[in-house]
């Protein structure tokens, strides 16, 4: 680690981070970056000079334990420490990470248009002005190679990588599993399949493509260029996401194989962090319908797995009204079939998805309880359960959000899983 102090600048040169994801209720930062430190914000850079975190100093700032965070889509998050109570009761997170973009939230705070997180937001331009006029002064070589991968990229060019991601796996990741909330949503994607097997009435996500496995050499490309465009930032990532909608469908064969060629090209074993993460969607019949084989090859692979399965009802009315083409006798033998992968398979968690909403059906939450609710001597830290709040139902007055909560605590409080909001975040 070297330092450097100019006029109004602090550059720290390759700082170390945490080497493991953890739940704490103060800012951590993980991997490797470089810091630039002004009056009025630091800013944070990845290896390859892209800024990551930006948060203000001072009384202007909204508070001193929260910050921005740019992710590889480009996208600026907040992270906010909230002022509402049980912020981890919700989400499980001690941090509730605010979107630039249209989501499901539940919780009323806008940061993101705060004067003082915009103006820090802007400063990034002015700081690139100062690094300009440093830059042609005799400094080390180490300090000269970050200040111009720093002015190198700008606004523009970090929105073509963005773009370039897009393009390497054909199109955006318009939704990540709500496991991905264990490595801070930082997971390389690779897209293993397209579209899904049901077309959902509800879902406002999904592309609407009939499902399609992607072909073995389309898999093997995108993870070699994945490595190009992730450069001297590959070490600061150990998970991926395989996508995108059903994964699990695609079969044991494309799943070892962009597994094991992802862990092998993306240097997981040599990554700055600990472990390795694997994240992937599945469906109610891939679930049911996938050989125990399958599940043993995941078991085997050096990965710690995340499967997530969107059931969303265990009641025929509600299913109905979703235009979910499934029946509920489906939903209860995937359900046990879940629980029955998370008693036998030590490295693979299989994490299952409902809706909450205002207007859904009276039957709705009984009938989930009925499959969720606390039984003697079944209580489980495995197989956590997601509630996705259905927005469209008008669901936009704070009163309206409040009584959302509240009927998630309550639900919460009666069932035998680790329960949760399942906040939907793209990449």
């Amino acid at each position: 680690m070297e330092s450097y102090h100019f006029s109004g600048l602090t550059i720290t040169l390759d700082k170390e981070g945490s080497r493991e994801f953890s739940k704490v209720s103060f800012p951590v930062r993980y991997g490797r970056f470089s810091e630039i430190k002004t009056p009025g914000a630091i800013f944070q850079f990845n290896p390859n000079g892209e800024v990551k975190y930006v948060q203000g100093i001072g009384q202007g700032w909204p508070h001193p334990a929260e910050w921005l965070k740019r992710t590889a889509g480009n996208d600026w998050i907040y992270y906010s420490a909230g002022g509402y109570k049980g912020i981890y009761d919700y989400f499980g997170e001690y941090y509730f990470p605010c979107l630039s973009y249209p989501s499901n939230s539940v919780i009323d705070e806008d940061p993101l248009s705060d004067p003082s997180v915009i103006c820090a937001k802007k400063s990034l331009q002015e700081l690139r002005t100062k690094i300009d006029k440093l830059i042609l002064r005799p400094v080390p070589e180490t300090l000269k190679d970050f200040l111009t991968g720093v002015m190198r990229n700008d606004e523009e060019t970090l929105r073509r990588r963005a773009d370039q991601l897009h393009r390497f796996i054909g199109g955006r990741v318009t939704v990540l599993p709500p496991d991905t909330r264990h490595v801070d949503y930082e997971v390389i994607p690779v897209i293993v399949a397209d579209g899904c097997l049901y077309h959902c009435g509800f879902c406002r996500v999904k592309t609407g493509q009939d499902f399609t496995p992607r072909g073995a050499g389309d898999i093997v490309r995108q993870i070699k260029d994945l490595k190009r465009y992730y450069g001297k930032d590959l070490h600061n990532y150990n998970a991926i996401f395989l996508g995108q909608h059903d994964a699990l469908s695609a079969g044991q064969e494309l799943l070892e194989l962009a597994a094991q060629k992802a862990y092998e090209l993306f240097e997981f074993e040599h990554s700055y962090l600990k472990g390795a993460s694997l994240f992937l969607f599945g469906s109610i019949d891939s679930i049911i319908h996938s050989e125990e084989k399958l599940f043993e090859s995941l078991d085997r692979l050096p990965f710690s797995t995340y499967i997530n399965v969107g059931l969303e009802s265990n009641d025929p009315a509600t299913l109905e009204w979703l235009k979910k083409p499934v029946s509920v006798e489906q939903v209860r033998e995937a359900f046990l079939r879940i629980s029955g992968i998370n008693k036998r398979y030590e490295k693979i968690e299989v994490t299952a998805n409902f809706v909450f909403g205002k207007d859904l059906p009276a039957s709705h939450l009984s009938s989930l309880l009925e499959l969720i609710g606390e039984r003697p001597n079944l209580s489980s830290n495995k197989g956590a359960v997601y509630l996705s709040p259905l927005m469209e139902e008008g669901v936009r007055d704070k009163e309206d959000k409040r009584e959302l909560l509240k009927s998630f605590l309550r639900l919460k409080t009666q069932s035998r899983f680790p329960t949760f909001i399942y906040l939907i975040q793209r990449l």
